[in-house]
């Protein structure tokens, strides 16, 4: 008999790693089912019974689970209830507290992120729909694909700080049309207090309820859709609350001799020497720093122009923004917020790829933020356990200091991603239901098909039938 080649020391290593990495990963998974235990019971009190808290409970688990697509139907399947009817009952008919457990989640979210340096980034992402009955459907932009389609359109907020960052807040935005509709708003259910409200008077109620709350990061910022609103900035400085918004190249800005120009004008203003070098670490290039005329308010330019290269953007940003008294009016610390802006669009990104943010199939005004606060809450529960697992998860080396740097010879692990905190959640509490139970589901969707089948062919010929 042969013997068994010797093992080379790097696959040896490459062993050796992998086994210290499994402890912190099932400390991970563990940690985010403590996690998940105590969210759903501070969420309890929001339920008038037992049995939609229960539900609410499946629903999340649902969210937290690696079902690709996570609307009432695969939810149900998953929680193994015997159809749809329990889960849409959650969402439309049950007595519960969407905003009351959406506070309960912010509560949360900021109890273990919350530091010095958090900043409150306020951003709308939109949702798809086909028919013309979900509240506030109509053709509007959506960023989401990139064109002008039927969808809603939600305003966020995202509590964002070195340590990591969540969803704290969402408002749904009722088109002026829907607002005026009396029998639009009654078939949708859209409560009598909510009016038409523009974005950014969306964005000034989450903030109010921040504020309010006592909970309120010492910065904002957002895009041109936040910057260019006056009553915003307005709002921010009247409560002390630093800003740096970006804003459109067109916007006023006053200097401080009185003379007001726009934002592209001063730029050309800034002296060859005046610009700063890019910043480490941050994705905005090197910028110079406007004194303008109004106090505490800065105009961060952006660098001058340069033809385009594969290393450097094209596009240029414009950002004003506002410093409280008592704070430091330094050019690092306003790049870093508007740095921050970028933790709402993975927050975006990763809640409709992990959590089913635009999944939801509802009609109704309050069904919609239902099916929000708890993916908020799913969210919450991965984002908050990576953040307490990242130094623990993270094996990184230096940092190259010079283009000539040769890589290491162990590259180390990054820290646990709010995705894979999900993936080993998944792993260690993964359950499978039984032939007989899928194949009863198999049935009912196909029944429910066919119901639905037979409708469209009859409107299709009601249609056919009508006089022109």
């Amino acid at each position: 008999m042969g013997t068994a080649a010797p093992r080379s020391s790097q696959i040896v290593d490459q062993e050796i790693e992998r086994e210290t990495a499994v402890a912190p990963m099932i400390a991970a998974a563990e940690l985010a089912g403590v996690n998940r235990h105590e969210l759903l019971a501070r969420m309890a009190p929001v339920f008038a019974r037992r049995e939609p808290r229960l539900q609410a409970g499946k629903y999340v688990d649902g969210l937290l689970s690696d079902l690709p697509r996570k609307n009432g139907w695969t939810l149900a399947e998953r929680a193994a209830d015997a159809s749809p009817d329990r889960t849409q009952r959650l969402l439309n008919h049950a007595v519960w507290d969407e905003q009351a457990a959406m506070v309960v989640v912010r509560d949360f979210v900021v109890e273990h992120l919350a530091d010095e340096f958090a900043v409150a980034v306020f951003d709308e992402s939109a949702q798809e729909k086909k028919g013309s009955l979900t509240a506030g459907v109509k053709r509007q932009y959506a960023g989401c694909v990139g064109k002008v389609t039927n969808a809603v359109n939600v305003v966020y907020a995202t509590h964002a700080s070195r340590a990591g960052h969540a969803i704290v807040g969402a408002r749904t935005y009722l088109p002026r049309e829907w607002a005026d509709d009396p029998h639009r708003r009654e078939r949708a259910g859209v409560p009598e207090s909510v009016t038409f409200k523009t974005k950014p008077q969306l964005a000034i109620d989450l903030l109010t309820d921040l504020l309010t709350a006592g909970l309120a990061p010492p910065w904002a910022t957002g895009d041109e859709v936040y910057g260019r609103d006056p009553a915003l900035r307005a709002f921010c400085q009247t409560h002390d609350l630093g800003y740096v918004f970006e804003v459109p190249c067109s916007f006023p800005v006053q200097l401080t001799s009185g003379r007001k120009i726009r934002a592209d004008q001063a730029r050309q203003l800034v002296q060859p020497d005046g610009w700063n070098p890019p910043l480490r670490r941050s994705r905005l290039q090197g910028r110079a720093q406007l004194r303008l005329g109004v106090d505490r308010h800065h105009q961060p330019a952006p660098p001058p122009a340069h033809p385009p290269q594969p290393h450097r953007p094209t596009e240029l940003a414009y950002f004003h923004t506002y410093v409280p008294e008592g704070r430091p009016v330094t050019l690092p610390t306003l790049v870093r917020v508007a740095g921050m802006r970028w933790p709402v669009e993975e927050d975006f990104q990763t809640g409709k790829g992990h959590f089913g943010l635009d999944h939801s199939q509802v009609r109704l005004y309050h069904a919609l933020l239902r099916h929000l606060a708890l993916v908020m809450a799913a969210l919450a529960i991965c984002a908050v356990t990576a953040a307490a697992m990242r130094q623990t998860t993270s094996t990184l080396p230096p940092a190259p200091t010079g283009p000539d740097d040769q890589p290491p010879d162990d590259p180390g692990l990054i820290p646990l991603s709010v995705a894979e905190v999900k993936r080993l959640l998944n792993l260690i509490t993964r359950t499978w239901h039984s032939l007989t139970f899928h194949l009863n589901w198999n049935w009912w969707r196909r029944r429910h098909q066919a119901r639905a089948r037979w409708f469209h062919q009859r409107a299709r010929l009601r249609r056919e039938t009508e006089p022109t």
